[in-house]
């Protein structure tokens, strides 16, 4: 178990699971109990990952990007060129970070940077391609395989690109307001957590189908009428017909049909950070 550790991202890929604990070691599961140290960074925070069929790609608090090797993390030099970078900036004291990942079924590479876009890889991480405007303000990017649909959760609503990238339109139709913490997208529903901006008192979750034109619709039944503090990344979770979140003050609510009602799982946890709903096999 994870007990008294800082877990900063969580993902299941096959039968492992993989974590980041206190912002420096990787760790791997195949049980959910024993966890084995696979890497360590010695030169700097780690905040996200994503295990792939090519490895486990790591991001961190300074905008590199790392993959898993033998017992350690290697850089990807390329990123590191990648076109824009001079523009990427920071909303705090601290410089730009790798924020959130994801892949397609092709193999291609999306890796959010706050604040900085998405940056895309289609050789593996050979090269990479700005994909959005930097000030459309990313805070996670999602891939749908059942569509084959981009998805990022920004600041100027829900981004949505139907050609891996190449173009964007973005969907606000619905929202109460227009900046997004998180998405996330199972069962052909697209999930995101709204609110007035970085210190809010009025977010929500809201859905839609993801092939569709429509307004987002907020989710409402069983849930609080609002919430007090951003719905973050990473707390927000959907695996086929479960969705599930967790609110600053520690409380996680649960829907087991695409969002239409929601009960309350749990409440009183410290401090989460990352939330995910593991398949069992």
């Amino acid at each position: 178990m994870l007990r008294g550790a800082e877990v900063r991202s969580l993902s299941q890929h096959g039968r492992e699971l993989w974590a980041i604990l206190n912002r420096r070691e990787v760790r791997r599961s195949v049980d959910g109990d024993l966890w084995e140290k696979m890497a360590s960074s010695e030169t700097g925070d780690v905040v996200c990952l994503l295990p792939t069929s090519a490895g486990v790609l790591v991001g961190t608090a300074d905008a590199r990007l790392l993959q898993l090797g033998d017992g350690d993390l290697e850089g990807f030099a390329s990123f590191e060129d990648v076109e824009g970078r001079e523009t990427w900036w920071s909303p705090g004291e601290s410089g730009p970070a790798v924020r959130s990942m994801a892949t397609d079924p092709l193999g291609n590479l999306y890796v959010n940077v706050h604040v900085g876009g998405i940056a895309c890889s289609s050789d593996r991480g050979e090269s990479w391609a700005p994909t959005i405007e930097v000030d459309a303000d990313v805070h996670q990017v999602a891939f749908d395989s059942s569509s084959g649909i981009l998805l990022a959760a920004s600041a100027a609503g829900l981004a949505v690109s139907l050609d891996r990238g190449d173009s964007w339109r973005f969907d606000t139709d619905g929202l109460h307001a227009t900046y997004l913490r998180a998405v996330a997208v199972a069962n052909g529903t697209v999930f995101v957590t709204a609110s007035t901006g970085p210190f809010t008192d009025h977010a929500a979750v809201y859905r839609k189908a993801v092939t569709g034109r429509g307004p987002l619709e907020r989710c409402s039944e069983g849930l609080p009428e609002e919430f007090s503090d951003n719905i973050n990344t990473f707390n927000l979770a959907a695996r086929e017909s479960f969705v599930a979140f967790a609110t600053e003050d520690g409380s996680v609510y649960l829907s087991e049909n695409t969002g239409r009602s929601w009960s309350l799982l749990m409440e009183g946890l410290p401090n989460p950070r990352c939330l995910a709903l593991v398949a069992q096999e």
